[in-house]
């Protein structure tokens, strides 16, 4: 794919190499990059996005007083905005391939970014540019800024899987007898790893699953015989999660050995047990981009934009990696994400890996409503 192309090697090997209510507002200060300001910004945030330190850096760095609000998937997010017409937030953090579903009839819930406010040269050029095919640019207009971009690949454990090389983990994994009753994953990506897995096998025609997008009948031709394959593996259903609280507990609480799980919940884990590893697939690791948006009915605009620049500050987009593992797309923030972050960034990702990633695609009129019959196929073999 052209665009994981450009995404991968120019963007993310230079990435690692540089490797509700929150609080009262203190006093206004002033400092560089921030000026002067007052008043309230409203966020909504994926869960674990914002933390603690980079409130109380925000809060003290610009005098506006935060209020946060949070959420676990982006069907929660779109359908919150949707209900509101728009309006309670002034900023929030849609996946870039998710930003389409914010038209609601003949309106839409995102407002054009103004560039000249917002600072987008703090973006790595590359990700800025490619973010607009991915979905960031709606009717014309830039809607959504790049915030960061991590994988959902597979996290096992090395005790139970012993002798597995780096090289050869899979997603087959999931469904090895080694993982009965012990497999954790979302169904909605299960669909697409274990379609790789099988694609990469030869037992399914799929264009490396690309093809689940290009039309209805490719979709149910290929997601039929995944998830029949899912379901005559069903043994091996340990946990399904929806949020990262719940893919830890997968591991944490129900003893799973094995699964799908995003970067942040398989690099927290192996920081508490270093058994449990987090490895890209030979098939792919899945990929994605969050992004940050203005909602059409935001009223604190000033202080939207503040919000937003100070994401994008090198040192507080640091902080976040810091915190959840995640990979910034401010130009810089690795430098400040701290030792921990750059030795589990080199042990899960080299040139080859980060070159055979597979990019989520912007979802398609018959995708969302589609995935979810198979999604409930899944769920109800349970």
């Amino acid at each position: 794919m052209t665009l994981a192309t450009s995404i991968t090697r120019r963007s993310m090997l230079k990435a690692g190499a540089a490797t509700a209510t929150v609080l009262a507002a203190p006093a206004i200060l002033t400092r560089p990059g921030f000026g002067q300001s007052s008043g309230v910004v409203n966020v909504f945030v994926w869960g674990d996005y914002v933390q603690q330190n980079m409130i109380d850096k925000f809060q003290k760095d610009t005098g506006i007083k935060l209020n946060l609000s949070t959420y676990g998937s982006n069907d929660e997010a779109t359908q919150k905005l949707k209900a509101s017409g728009g309006k309670g937030f002034d900023v929030i953090f849609p996946s870039i391939t998710n930003v389409a579903n914010y038209q609601d009839g003949d309106t839409f819930l995102l407002q054009p970014i103004d560039e000249e406010k917002a600072k987008v040269g703090n973006v790595i050029s590359s990700m800025y540019r490619d973010s607009i095919q991915l979905g960031a640019v709606q009717n014309g207009k830039r809607v959504a800024i790049p915030f960061n971009w991590g994988t959902e690949a597979v996290t096992f454990d090395a005790s139970v899987f012993d002798g597995v090389d780096d090289a050869d983990v899979s997603y087959g994994m999931l469904w090895d007898p080694k993982a009965k009753g012990k497999a954790a994953f979302r169904q909605k990506s299960v669909l697409i790893g274990t379609g790789l897995y099988l694609d990469a096998k030869g037992e399914i025609q799929s264009n490396r699953m690309l093809d689940v997008y290009k039309s209805e009948e490719d979709m149910r031709r290929i997601f039929d015989k995944v998830a029949a394959y899912i379901v005559d593996h069903k043994e091996n259903f340990g946990a399904f999660w929806n949020n990262a609280t719940e893919a830890l507990a997968a591991f944490q609480q129900s003893g799973c050995v094995a699964g799908q799980t995003w970067d942040s919940t398989g690099l927290l884990l192996n920081r508490d047990k270093p058994d449990l590893k987090y490895r890209m697939p030979k098939e792919g690791g899945m990929t994605w981009m969050d992004s940050m948006a203005i909602p059409s009915g935001a009223e604190n605009l000033d202080q939207a934009y503040a919000f937003i620049n100070a994401m994008l500050d090198p040192e507080m987009a640091g902080m976040m990696s810091a915190n959840t593992g995640y990979n910034s797309c401010a130009d810089g923030a690795a430098q400040h994400a701290g030792e921990v972050y750059a030795r589990q960034f080199q042990e899960v990702y080299n040139k080859d890996n980060l070159a055979n990633l597979w990019w989520w695609q912007p979802d398609t009129p018959f995708f969302a409503s589609g995935q979810q019959e198979y999604v409930d196929r899944i769920t109800n073999a349970s």
